[in-house]
């Protein structure tokens, strides 16, 4: 299996102090649709990081190759919801993981 990180950039740097009821309900779709890929073992952890700068969210993926990567990324109900996000998917390389 490969290792990918993948971020989920949110529209603006206030977010999600300032979200929207629309933006509420799009993050609801995309929190689902992780805990889905948590459930079926895809993804190893996901969630948003508090940086000072602007939170973002997070999450590594555990799938057999680039092409599946892409697929959980391209599948993110937030970045298909056309409100502004963007995301990120980089390969991990030669990644520990814990048994």
């Amino acid at each position: 299996m490969e290792h990918f990180l993948y971020r989920l950039i949110p529209p603006r740097p206030t977010f999600p102090a300032d979200a929207t009821d629309a933006e509420n309900r799009i993050m609801e779709a995309h929190f689902g649709y992780w805990t889905g890929l948590i459930n079926e073992r895809k993804v190893v952890a996901y969630g948003p990081v508090m940086d000072p700068r602007g939170t973002y969210g997070v999450a590594i993926l555990e799938v057999p190759d680039a092409a599946a990567a892409q697929a959980i990324a391209d599948g993110d109900p937030a970045v298909r919801s056309d409100a502004g996000f963007g995301s990120e998917l980089h390969p991990m390389g030669d990644t520990v993981v814990r048994t």
